[in-house]
């Protein structure tokens, strides 16, 4: 599903004009965003939470040249679903 996609239905649903949902949709994006960029989680509850993982330096080889390089450490931003999503998903 795409972002318009969602714009589209929440817009049908809601009865809102799709400029205004499509505005809040980017600017809660915008928000999140912001948040782990600053290493603040986003917690929605029923939903799961926005999160930034740190993964530890750690060295990969490149097969085709035969090489081991070093990936350095750094922090990833992750989606970590809550468990009645999780639960809606394994029973559909």
């Amino acid at each position: 599903m795409t972002k318009a996609e969602i714009v589209n239905k929440v817009s049908s649903k809601t009865g809102i004009e799709k400029i205004a949902v499509q505005k809040v949709v980017e600017e809660f994006m915008e928000t999140v965003k912001e948040s782990i960029e600053m290493k603040e989680p986003v917690y929605l509850r029923g939903f799961g939470s926005f999160i930034v993982k740190h993964r530890a330096q750690k060295a990969a080889r490149n097969i085709t040249k035969k090489t081991t390089m070093t990936i350095p450490e750094h922090d990833i931003p992750a989606f970590k679903p809550a468990k009645v999503f999780v639960n809606a998903v394994k029973e559909k």
